[in-house]
């Protein structure tokens, strides 16, 4: 069974491996043993502190096989992008160019470079192992996230984003880049990526243009990808499109991947979260798949589990006579020992795929 906890010291050399084999590259996890022995530091220290407002902290996920203890996958949330340094990204503004005389009034859209994101939580560095079957393993490690914010809402923003990879081709080159990055820094685009920490390092502001660059002045390559997400990132595009992510005026300042913003309270982990009670059982329930979470003397855990429906699990008297009465949710014996809890214990679970109509519609012809 696949379940999702905090990353431990413990799990540095296989952080280390993933973060190394990942491609595209993640910049969110430094190659560095030592940085990421630091990093993973951090993420510990973040998810034992007493936070009453979002600062530094940064935590730190992984997606873990309880059968054979390997990790397979690794996300993160970084509770105040730009905490120390602004966070940049392009803004995508629309410039109006006008003239009575000659009777031309011309909409033009530009990038300015902006830091209007800094301070907000962002979710950062997802990765799934390539040998991993099927989408449900990449919509646990995704969601855990909101799963983690829904249950501790002081710790984050009410507003978060999301910044996904930008289109670049096989060989790693991005079209964006090659128009506007190279020009300015004479490097190649994963060089910059490695060292750019999370889009947060003032050599950004230094070396990239402080005027708008006008987007019909770039080559159609160029201009093709703004906001466009890769094909490897996809999968997770969608997940953030169910979650309730929206793309958002900004793209990424080095790629032109875009930014997907939510607001934390519109969120399907969040507007879909409900309290229910453990319930010892033999085999799996019928139902529908939900994100089952815990936090179980402290220690975050989520995982899938097949529940029934919220009031049928609580019981069709309790419903006819309105009284409130938490929703049972019968787990396994693997599920209870995946997410440390017992009979009786309460877990918050939220569907794992939510019912709306921009899932009806995707469901005809998305691509995976």
């Amino acid at each position: 069974m696949l379940f999702v906890r905090p990353a431990r010291l413990s799990d540095l050399d296989a952080i280390a491996h993933m973060a190394r084999t990942a491609q595209p590259v993640l910049h969110s996890l430094p190659h560095d043993r030592a940085a990421l022995e630091a990093r993973i530091a951090l993420s510990e220290d973040s998810f034992r502190a007493q936070v009453d407002f979002p600062g530094e902290e940064f935590y730190l996920f992984v997606l873990e096989d309880s059968v054979t203890g390997k990790l397979v996958g690794t996300s993160s949330i970084v509770a105040a992008a730009g905490y120390s340094e602004p966070f940049y990204a392009f803004r995508n503004d629309a410039l109006i160019h006008a003239s009575r005389e000659l009777h031309v009034n011309r909409k033009i859209h530009a990038l300015t470079m902006s830091h209007e994101l800094t301070g907000k939580s962002r979710l950062a560095g997802f990765y799934i192992d390539p040998s991993l079957r099927g989408d449900a393993a990449a919509h646990l490690m995704s969601r855990a996230r909101m799963m983690y914010v829904a249950m501790n809402r002081r710790r984050f923003t009410p507003e978060v984003f999301s910044l996904l990879l930008g289109v670049t081709d096989d060989a790693g080159v991005s079209p964006f880049w090659e128009a506007v990055g190279r020009k300015f820094f004479g490097r190649d685009f994963k060089d910059i990526e490695m060292v750019s920490g999370g889009r947060s390092r003032t050599f950004i502001a230094e070396v990239m243009p402080a005027y708008p660059l006008y987007v019909p002045l770039l080559p159609e390559a160029a201009q093709r990808v703004l906001g466009e997400p890769d094909p490897s990132a996809l999968l997770a595009y969608e997940i953030h499109l169910e979650e309730g992510f929206e793309t958002d005026r900004y793209v990424d300042i080095f790629d032109a991947g875009p930014v997907m913003t939510a607001q934390v309270d519109r969120t399907s982990s969040v507007a879909g979260n409900e309290t229910r009670t453990v319930r010892e059982s033999a085999s799996a329930a019928q139902g529908a798949k939900y994100l089952v979470a815990s936090q179980h003397g402290g220690e975050f855990r989520c995982a899938l589990a097949t529940l029934p429906e919220a009031v049928e699990a609580a019981g069709a008297s309790a419903a006819r006579h309105g009284a409130h009465v938490p929703a049972a949710a019968p787990l396994d014996a693997a599920t209870r020992a995946a997410l440390n809890v017992q009979d009786g214990e309460a877990v918050r679970c939220a569907p794992l795929y939510p019912e709306t109509p921009q899932n009806e519609d995707e469901s005809m012809g998305e691509a995976q």
